[in-house]
């Protein structure tokens, strides 16, 4: 992923609003750096020139607000970052869960559900290192650095050609330690979604290994991937630990070149003061948000990659509609029940049921059968708007697959249950059932003794 990708502001619009807040406080920011450094220089002269605290006080008192001042956009621009995070993570998390719906059964049926609940639930949480610290920083250093690099040239032309000339070095050396960083964190996200997929496993089979007595095995394999992901964080850490110590050592080393061009220039005589101690003051500012930036990168790494992630399915889900063939002229109407007309099945570009035509009129009981594996799941799918399809496919008089799929109710071979209400699993689809229709459809179940009121979860 880039320092910033263009991707957040399609699918997150809080993002922009985060990112314009985001930009005006770093301007704030740097107004008051700015402001502190030449009242604490003003102050030093004032007072090394001999005058006494009274005549200082007004500057004192400024300085005293300036500083508060600067704390509080400080505290504002940590609760900006992690609201706009909050909701940014949310929106995401939305456009996921809804593309992971478009793509359909066919598409989560030949993944394995962990990598899909990994990428919505750690995953996106990860992102608040990237919006809460990554991201602040970075703008940080694109609105504040440039400003303090002109302030100090025009302030000392030598100190600003010094920062100049030394300040793409901690550029430099984020790339290349987010190079091997970067590879070290797939490592461990490809880690973490094995440890993921196996316990799901584990867990999803642990009646059938009970049975046979071979639960004890699984502990060991279990152990093994853990420690594996353990290895892999503890790399990613200490890479985390090592790049900090070059960002520091670099940013320090240019910063004492400034300092000591500065000294020598105030012993000779051939500088001011105030202006040596002002842009002392200001170098460590203007280096400040770079290593800011490398030192939150690690944090906000394992957020990028699930962001990747994330954007994959979603961006696979906007070509499912586009990539799809248009339908073919002639054959159904558009009648209110389901009709197919020359309907051809693809999965990966190759036919895999078809040329089939049927109609089937509302009220009407229908009822398709062929051997296993002859196509009557890949019709279904055709028919809700998972399963690329050529010819036309009609319900409920619409012939897009959103419309086709709100006219369509569907009771998969997967029965389950849904976290909520009875009266919501029985009403599934409905939003607004009426409270009859649900206690009909329940006695005709031989369920009519069930209170719809009553909650339930996944496991009954």
């Amino acid at each position: 992923m880039k320092p910033f990708d263009p991707r957040l502001l399609r699918y997150a619009s809080a993002s922009r609003g985060a990112l314009a807040a985001g930009g005006l406080l770093a301007i704030v920011q740097t107004a008051a750096g700015l402001a502190f450094a030449w009242l604490v220089t003003q102050l030093i002269v004032r007072a090394i020139a001999g005058e006494d605290l009274a005549a200082l006080s007004g500057l004192i008192a400024i300085l005293v607000l300036v500083v508060i001042g600067r704390g509080v956009v400080l505290w504002l621009a940590d609760a900006v970052a992690a609201r706009g995070g909050a909701r940014v993570i949310g929106q995401l998390r939305e456009r996921l869960m809804s593309a992971v719906a478009t793509l359909g059964p066919g598409w989560t049926a030949s993944r394995n559900s962990a990598d899909v609940t990994l990428v919505a639930g750690r995953g996106m949480e990860a992102l608040d290192g990237y919006f809460g610290k990554y991201l602040p920083q970075l703008i940080m250093t694109a609105v504040a650095t440039p400003i303090l690099v002109l302030v100090i040239g025009w302030q000392d032309l030598t100190s600003g050609i010094i920062i100049v000339l030394t300040l793409p070095l901690i550029p430099l050396f984020m790339v290349l330690v987010g190079w091997a960083t970067q590879a070290a964190q797939k490592r461990q996200w490809k880690a973490l979604s094995t440890l993921s997929r196996g316990f799901l496993d584990v867990v999803g089979g642990l009646s059938t290994l009970k049975l046979f007595g071979r639960q004890h095995r699984q502990e060991g394999r279990i152990r093994s991937v853990s420690e594996d992901y353990r290895v892999h964080t503890m790399k990613v850490l200490r890479m985390s630990f090592l790049s900090g110590f070059v960002l520091e050592l670099a940013a320090s080393l240019s910063v004492a070149l400034v300092a000591v061009t500065i000294g020598l220039r105030l012993v000779a005589g051939d500088m001011e003061l105030s202006v040596g101690l002002f842009v002392l003051l200001l170098a460590p500012e203007a280096f400040l948000p770079l290593r800011n930036v490398g030192a939150s990168y690690h944090a906000a790494a394992e957020g990028i990659e699930a962001a990747e992630n994330a954007f994959a399915v979603i961006e696979a889900a906007e070509g499912v509609g586009a990539s799809a063939p248009a339908p073919t002229e002639g054959g159904a109407p558009a009648e209110p029940g389901l009709a197919f007309a020359g309907v051809v099945v693809r999965y990966d570009g190759q036919p895999v049921v078809g040329p089939f035509t049927a109609v089937v009129a509302p009220g009407r009981l229908a009822v398709l059968s062929a051997p296993s594996g002859a196509g009557k799941s890949s019709l279904v799918s055709a028919a809700l708007g998972f399963a690329d399809a050529e010819g036309r496919i009609v319900a409920g008089r619409r012939r897009d697959a959103e419309g086709r799929r709100s006219a369509i109710a569907w009771a998969g071979q997967r029965p389950g249950l849904i976290a909520g209400t009875i009266a919501s699993n029985v009403a599934l689809g409905d939003p607004y059932p009426e409270r009859t229709a649900v206690l009909d459809a329940l006695h005709d179940a031989a369920a009519g003794e069930l209170d719809p009121d009553a909650s339930v979860d996944a496991g009954g």
